[in-house]
Formats: structure tokens, sequence, C-alpha cells
């Protein structure tokens, strides 16, 4: 039994049913949730060092490390059952996607201190650090994540139920 099918048997009626029918969806999140973490670390340590003036650069470093994770873990969990494209063929579509997905990453980042000049010397340096934070981690992850999952289902994966698929059993009781 795995992880997943453990998890959604603990999840109480009618939950598990909504559950089990997003179950792409929820891993999608699961695996978005640990590209974030690394994503985030990267980003922090880098504007926080070496990259201090250039925070739009350890931005799209820090997306760009994200994102092959992303590939790993989507491609072999999150989107498992999907495909109907040779691999090959799949992995340049999922290059461009998250090529995109870098911009639209970025873009709010860039926003908040370029357009808005939520910078210093125009702002203290708490309420930069802050911008960059809700803008970069929040709401250009948010931003990007919704772009990553319609691109990946319609252009990367279109095809439902190509690859082996893992049943759930039904729970007892």
């Amino acid at each position: 039994m795995t992880v997943v099918e453990t998890a959604l048997r603990l999840i109480p009626q009618p939950y598990r049913a909504v559950a089990i029918r997003h179950r792409e969806l929820l891993k999608f999140a699961m695996v978005g949730g640990t590209t974030w973490v690394i994503d985030t670390a990267i980003f922090l340590v880098l504007k926080s060092t070496i990259l201090e003036p250039k925070p739009v650069t350890a931005k799209v470093i820090s997306v760009l490390v994200a994102t092959l994770a992303s590939y790993g873990l989507n491609r072999g969990w999150s989107f498992r059952t999907r495909g109907g494209r040779e691999r090959h063929h799949e992995a340049v579509l999922y290059v461009l996607v998250s090529g995109v997905s870098v911009a639209v990453y970025a873009a709010p980042l860039w926003l908040s201190r370029y357009a808005f000049d939520l910078r210093v010397p125009a702002v203290s340096l708490i309420t930069e650090h802050w911008a960059d934070f809700i803008s970069g981690q929040i709401i250009g992850v948010l931003v990007g994540m919704a772009f990553r999952w319609w691109a990946f289902r319609r252009f990367v994966f279109p095809h439902q139920d190509v690859r082996r698929q893992v049943v759930v059993p039904a729970a007892e009781g």
C-alpha cells in the first residue's frame, strides 16, 4: 500500500471521494509545496549573500533548481498516469512550459521592485524584504503554479490513463 493510499484511507467520507477524484491535483500541490521549500531556501540564501543586489536573478536561479526537482516528482508521481507523447517530446515541452513559468513566477517580484519601487531607499529594508517575500514567494508561486497546472495538463501530459494506474481500494467499514 502506498503512502497516498494510506492517507486516503484516513480521510472520512464524503471528503475521501473528493480527494480521490482530485488526487492528481493534490499530488501536484504536494510537489508544489516541496519545490516551494526548495525555491524559498535557495532564493533567501542567494538574496542574502552573493546575489543581494540582484533579487530577480536569485529568484530565476531558485525557480530553475526547483523546476528540475519538479519535473522528476511530477512525471513520476503527480502525472504518472498521464502522457501521450514520446519522452523526449514531453521533456522539451516541460522545459518550454517551465521557461515561461520562470517569467510568470518572477513577474510579481519584478513589479514589486521596479514598477512599485518597493526597494531601499524608497522604502525601509524590512519593507523591501517583506515585499520581496510576498511578491516572489507567495503571489509569484500561486500564479506560477496555476499556470503550470494548466499548461502541464494541456500541453505536456495531455492524455489521461495512458500509463500504469494505481487503484485505491475502498476503506472498510
